[in-house]
């Protein structure tokens, strides 16, 4: 049954033209200067058919839940997810929403200045302004009171979250949410993984954040299990009037 993907009315961005593409399993939202369908689309189907030859050809890759080797003429995607992977000390298939959204995100930029790419929660954003971004943390009372700020300096970006109580993803952990700020969107999806598996209860929280700080490339980290919540980093919190990835 296909999960509902409420959070995407939290958007308040007047300014941008905003659409869905879904192709197969991956289901995008995006905004941009202009309806860029045809090119996402085009885009999403070709990284999807490298990742899944790959796939087809070494199977591992998709059912390791620890970082695994690639060749070094496998593809970007590939390539990128392990690395993540590497780094946060997961499987690669932890990365793929991120990945998949920065790939798409990056190739839109040839056609709109300013793009975001949402994936399952994972965001790419590259912007021109202050934009900001609301926070789901499922039952915890920080949910929906939580708006983070990003600047147009630092990105592009990715925003990945990852909860062991809300959705379907995979995850041994039990924390509402984490939050994770990198230049890379696939090590932000993988690292978000990592810190979420560290939490089973609010005490847990200290010391994800810890962990947090010992990922290369990470920017910032918002760990919330229900009243406790922990930062790291450069976390910019906003007026929560402004819930979504707007202006």
């Amino acid at each position: 049954m296909e999960q509902p993907r409420f959070y995407r009315h939290w958007v308040k961005d007047g300014d941008l033209v905003s659409f869905r593409v879904a192709v197969a399993e991956t289901d995008l939202y995006l905004r941009a200067r202009s309806n860029l369908e045809q090119q996402a689309r085009e885009s999403i189907v070709r990284h999807r058919a490298l990742l899944e030859g790959y796939i087809a050809s070494y199977p591992g890759f998709a059912d390791a839940l620890e970082p695994v080797p690639v060749e070094a003429d496998a593809p970007a995607i590939v390539r990128g997810m392990a690395r993540a992977a590497g780094l946060a000390g997961v499987g690669p298939m932890a990365a793929v929403a991120g990945a998949i959204a920065e790939a798409v995100g990056r190739e839109l930029l040839a056609f709109s200045p300013e793009v975001i790419v949402e994936n399952g929660g994972d965001i790419f954003l590259a912007t021109e302004k202050s934009r900001t971004v609301g926070i789901y943390a499922g039952e915890s009372p920080f949910s929906g009171k939580l708006v983070l700020r990003i600047e147009p300096q630092e990105t592009p970006l990715g925003i990945c979250t990852s909860s062991g109580t809300v959705g379907h993803s995979l995850s041994f952990g039990r924390a509402d949410a984490v939050i994770v700020f990198s230049p890379s969107t696939a090590l932000a999806d993988a690292a978000a993984t990592a810190i979420c598996n560290i939490v089973r209860d609010s005490d847990d929280v200290p010391r994800a954040v810890e962990a947090a700080q010992n990922i290369d490339g990470i920017a910032g980290v918002v760990v919330i299990k229900g009243e406790q919540m922990g930062m790291w980093g450069k976390v910019r919190l906003a007026d929560a009037a402004g819930v979504g990835c707007g202006g």
